[in-house]
């Protein structure tokens, strides 16, 4: 870029003036150059124009159908919360058996140490990431954000 400027002036300061970034000392300088350097001038005039063509810019929203992630008719409704409820009655069924067979079996101190402390290294895992998942819910600037 510093090319176009015939005094080597970094022309990325421009932008940062345009865009009110600049330090009272930088945007001074800045100011200086553009009464003395057309070509900057012409820079800033540019960098002006596509600034308020991209802020101008209107895109076309989607219909409302197309936010949704919810199922839209109701037999899929209906599925989906059976879904979830037989999956959740089958884990714990499962789970309650497994934790009875475990009991029941005969197996060495080590064996039932490798089982519970990976057990419980997947347990602290799984509540570790439901924490944060929790906090960056409450804490997301757009949950409120649907459009």
């Amino acid at each position: 870029m510093a090319d176009h400027c015939p005094s080597a002036f970094d022309e990325s300061l421009i932008s940062g003036y345009l865009d009110g970034e600049l330090t009272q000392a930088a945007e001074q300088k800045v100011r200086i150059h553009l009464e003395n350097c057309m070509q900057c001038r012409t820079l800033l005039e540019d960098l002006r124009s596509i600034r308020e063509a991209a802020m101008s810019t209107e895109f076309s929203k989607p219909d409302d159908t197309q936010w949704d992630e919810r199922p839209q008719g109701g037999t899929s409704l209906v599925a989906r919360g059976a879904g979830w409820i037989l999956i959740a009655v089958w884990t714990v069924v499962v789970g309650v058996y497994a934790i009875w067979e475990f009991i029941k079996m005969p197996a060495s101190p080590l064996e039932r140490l490798l089982v519970v402390g990976g057990l419980t290294a997947l347990a602290l895992l799984f509540v570790s990431v439901l924490l944060d998942r929790i906090r960056a819910a409450r804490t997301d600037p757009y949950r409120e954000v649907e459009k």
